[in-house]
This record gives structure tokens, sequence and C-alpha cells, in this order.
């Protein structure tokens, strides 16, 4: 690629660069209206697609209107735009979407419409509907595409703007990207303007984020879902979203066959390379000798062994009686509850409840707590800390205990590590504080708001990963989300955008020299 053709110009390129990200969100944000619409139109309920069809077309004038204004203004700079325009889509663009709802749904305060908004949007997937409850499947449609449409701007703004920059995971890794037979974009694809990095990264990975939700959709009708309950599953399982119109995945008519697909599906958020080759791999390194994916499989193997080899334990000192088929289900609960909440996803398993009384532990929920701290894969649509950046602070840990048993050690990183920085376990270390003091920030707002210790520690878990049920599952009584006071739910709402882009690009965004220039 030429330098000419990566900094081209012309009208169209100039035209390009100058559009801001958020006007390109929100525009599609305002036309992705139409499929609730469409849906409750078909499904005879007028009074829940009017709302939704009025909105389609009143705001998406009114942004074609905003994007031909800002497009003659002068540009500034456009790493910092992008990274504005970016925490203003999770920020701001929610309170759009949730108009709709609100007009839909009478009974339905704004502020609780735009936190089930920016639940859906950051897909944290927590909701103040107290399912099941009479709401309309129009509604739990939107709720599901809101989530999708969020996690495919994460798939993209991963790479596109968060990469360049060195946050969202990529800091532990080299900053030298190659282009070795089309399994990374090279340095030409970062040195583009940043607003067509993005419409480069959205060409090539939608077709992939679509085709995947299709083949989920199709998979859940295989096995005998319901059209409306597969299209909510199959976007809210790529989004790691979580959201479900049901109060139990028990509640669908495939049964425990709709969570075998939704544990497939799930994999695509333990790293990167399971759908795009767009960041640096070793050229010797297979997909399963990748990283992520190996600490994956061993944490998928240990925390349902303890889960389920505790009930041993309680045989031999308290006599819980036991049964085969008790056995079956509740290890696969274990093995679907682990899967869902370390990739952040969500999903409670209809067997969750027998894998509790099964075990005997008396606080199951602190090991879901704990699974969605650690989260998936850089730069896919899980939260948390992410498993990169566990695996780097064990690999140094590793390396630091050989030195104390050898001081005089000298070590080569070889080639399987050189895919991280010689500085990448001080900054993942540096990342792993920040969560633990936003974590403690979050935790000391809510206590101020009125909620009590407890509830705030597994509220401000819950947003900062984008684990949304953890407020179900991560205690002993399910927490209330619609009854929060107001001012608590928007302490949630910040922690659910920092828990998405995380810490660090809003500490990007205060840093002088972000600005000078």
């Amino acid at each position: 690629m030429t330098t000419s053709s990566v900094h081209s110009t012309g009208p169209r390129a100039r035209w390009i660069d100058r559009l801001p990200l958020f006007v390109v969100t929100a525009w599609m944000g305002a036309a992705l209206m139409l499929v609730p619409a469409v849906f409750a139109g078909v499904t005879g309920d007028d009074d829940t697609a009017r709302p939704f069809l009025y909105g389609a077309i009143l705001f998406s004038v009114l942004i074609l209107f905003v994007g031909l204004s800002v497009v003659t203004m002068g540009r500034g700079n456009p790493a910092r735009g992008m990274l504005l325009s970016l925490a203003a889509t999770y920020l701001l663009l929610p309170a759009m979407l949730a108009l709709p709802v609100h007009e839909a749904m009478p009974g339905l305060s704004f502020h609780n419409a735009y936190f089930e908004m920016v639940s859906s949007l950051t897909s944290t997937g927590a909701t103040v509907f107290d399912l099941p409850r009479d709401v309309p499947p129009a509604i739990h449609l939107w709720r599901a595409t809101v989530g999708w449409y969020g996690g495919f701007i994460i798939w993209v703004a991963a790479i596109a703007i968060l990469a360049p920059l060195r946050l969202g995971g990529f800091e532990v890794v080299l900053v030298a990207i190659r282009s070795d037979k089309g399994r990374a974009p090279g340095i030409a694809a970062f040195t583009q303007h940043p607003m067509r990095r993005v419409l480069r990264f959205t060409r090539d990975l939608a077709p992939v984020y679509g085709g995947l939700t299709l083949a989920a959709w199709l998979s859940l009708l295989a096995v005998g879902e319901t059209p409306f309950i597969s299209a909510c599953h199959a976007m809210s399982a790529l989004s790691s979203s979580g959201i479900t119109p049901l109060a139990s995945l028990s509640d669908g008519e495939a049964g425990r066959w709709d969570e075998v697909v939704l544990f497939f599906f799930m994999i695509f958020a333990l790293a990167r390379i399971t759908f795009a080759r767009d960041i640096p791999v070793p050229l010797t390194r297979r997909w399963w000798q990748d990283p992520e994916l190996r600490l994956a499989a061993v944490l998928l193997a240990v925390t349902p062994a303890v889960i389920f080899l505790h009930h041993w334990i309680a045989v031999i000192d308290v006599q819980v009686p036991m049964g085969s088929t008790d056995s079956a289900q509740g290890l696969w609960g274990a093995i679907f509850m682990a899967m869902s909440f370390l990739t952040t996803t969500g999903f409670i398993s209809a067997d969750w409840d027998l894998a509790r009384t099964w075990s005997g532990m008396t606080t199951p929920g602190l090991i879901l707590l704990g699974l969605a701290m650690i989260g998936g894969g850089v730069a896919t649509t899980a939260g948390g800390v992410k498993l990169l950046r566990v695996y780097v602070l064990y690999k140094h840990g590793r390396f630091e205990t050989a030195r104390l048993l050898h001081p005089h050690l000298v070590a080569s990183p070889g080639h399987r590590s050189r895919r991280f920085g010689s500085n990448s376990a001080y900054i993942a270390w540096l990342y792993f504080m920040i969560f633990a003091l936003s974590l403690t920030a979050i935790m000391l707002a809510l206590s101020l708001a009125g909620v009590d210790f407890e509830t705030s520690m597994i509220l401000a878990v819950a947003g900062l990963t984008t684990t949304g049920q953890l407020a179900s599952v991560g205690g002993d009584q399910p927490i209330a989300l619609g009854l929060l006071d107001p001012l608590a739910q928007m302490i949630l709402c910040v922690s659910m955008v920092l828990g998405r882009l995380e810490t660090l690009a809003f500490i990007a965004l205060l840093n002088p020299a972000f600005w000078r220039g």
C-alpha cells in the first residue's frame, strides 16, 4: 500500500475524515429502531410499533442534518475525537434509544428506560424488568438488538480505535504489528485516518458478526427453540449481553439443548483469534497455543471440578444425599455457568440451583464474581480484567519465583512470548490496580447513595465487568435493580461505561498531552 493511498486527500476522504463517529453510531441506532417497529407491526402490537417507527424517522432526519453541519467544521485531533465519540456513544446514545421504550411502556420511568439501554448497549444485560412481567415482545427484541449492536461497536472499536492508542488490552501486546500472509492488518492499516480505519474494519467484521449470529439463530431453531427466542438468544450470545425474554432458560422450548448451543457460541468471547486475524500472532503458534484459550480451558476445567468435588467433601462431613441424575445435571450447570460468567455473558443455567445444592457451598456466587472479574479475551465483547492480562501476570509470577530459587537466572522470552512487550507485566499490574481502585470508588459511591455493603460490592463488580446477571446470582437474594434509587442507577450506568471502555481510556482523556495540538 502506498503512502498516497493511505493518506488520501481527495474530497471523499476529507468528508469521511470530518464525520464524527458519534454521528454514525447514532444514525445506525436510529435505523435499528425499525427492527422492533416491524416486528411489533407484524405481531399486531401497534401501540409498541408506533413509538419505534416515529423514533426511527425523526432521529434519522435530525442526525442527518447534524451530520451535514459538522462535516463542514474544522478537523481537530482525530484520535481524541474518536475516543470522545466512543465515550459519547455509550453515555449519550442510550438517551435516544430509551425514548421509544419510555413511550411504549407508560408505567416505565425514563431513568429506568435509560438504565436499561445503557445496560444493553454496553452488553451488561442487567434489567429493571422483574421477569416474567407483561413486557411487550418487541421491547425484549429491542433490548437484544441494542446489545447486539453494542457488541459489534466494541468489536470494531477495539481494533480500529483502542489498538492504535495502546488501550483495551493492547497495551500488553508488542507495538510492532506485522502483516504475515494476511494474519495481521499491517502497519499501514493503523496509520490511516481513524474514521477510515473504522469503515475498513466495519466492512471486514460485519459479515463475520452477522454470519455467526445467523448460525446461532439457525442452530437454536434446529434444536426446537421458537424463532423469537432464538433471535434474542443468538444476538445475546454473540454480544455477551445475556439478554433473554425468559425468566429462566428452562422455560424455553429447547430445554438444555438451548444451553448447549449457547455454550458453543460463547467461545467467541474467549479470544479474538476465534473470529479474526487482525492482531499479531507468531507464525509458529496454532490456535490451541493461544494463551487466552489455554488459560480459559484451565479455568473452565478447574471451576466446575471445584464445585462438583465439593459435594463429595460435604458427603464425608454432613452426609449430603446423592443421585446420579442430580450429579450429571449439577455438573452441567457448573460447566455452563463457568463459561457464561467467564465470558461475562451472564446466561443462568436452568441447573444452577441444582448445582449449588449439589455442591453444598454456602457462597457459590463468589466464584461467579471471580470469573467475571477475570473476564474474556482482549478485543472481544467480554468485559473484566481480560484473560491476556491475567496470563501476563502469571508468566511474570513464574519468572520471579524462579529468580527467587536461582538469583542469577537469565532467561530469554522465547518465540512464544515475543507477543508481549518487556514491561507488559508492569502495565498489566497497573491496570489491575486501577480496576481495584475503580471498584472501590464505585462501591463507595453506591454506599453514599444508600446501598448496603454486600449489594454495592455485587453491583460494582457487575457494572465494571459488564455482567449484569450477577445482581441475580451473586448474592443470597436477587437484587431488584428497578427499585434502586435513581442516583444509584446513574452510578451503575457510569460503572458500566467504565467497564465497557475500561478506565484507562478515560484516564487517557484526562491526560493534558492528549489535548495539546
